[in-house]
């Protein structure tokens, strides 16, 4: 994944965290990996409870559903996505007065996950 110079990426616990440098939001990636075989898009209905709101999504060499809701003050964009045995839990958080201001960065950014070639 390719980051711009104007936000920053860290190794947290569990998490890799990517913040923008105005502090405006966030980008927050986990992963899960699959023990044997691939996930494919049958393998998402664990983890989405209302089909309805998330859509199909494909973000670089990955694929899977994306959704976008105001919770408590705060605009949240999540994205399930998968290549292979790897699944990626993404969401991007910021303050709802900030909607859409980093959208086109955050799309950038993420069309730019890969598979790590071994």
């Amino acid at each position: 994944m390719l980051i711009p110079d104007e936000w920053q990426a860290e190794q947290e616990e569990d998490a890799i965290v990517i913040g923008d440098r105005d502090g405006v939001g966030c980008i927050e990636i986990s992963e899960l990996h699959k023990e044997s075989g691939d996930f494919c898009s049958d393998d998402l209905g664990q983890f989405v409870t209302d089909a309805s709101k998330w859509t199909p999504a494909r973000k670089g060499s990955f694929e899977g559903l994306t959704s976008a809701v105001l919770e408590d003050g705060a605009a949240i964009r999540e994205w399930y996505l998968f290549a292979g045995a790897l699944l990626l839990y993404i969401t991007y958080s910021c303050d709802e007065d900030n909607q859409g201001l980093d959208d086109a960065a955050v799309d950038d950014i993420l069309d730019t996950l890969r598979m790590a070639t071994p």
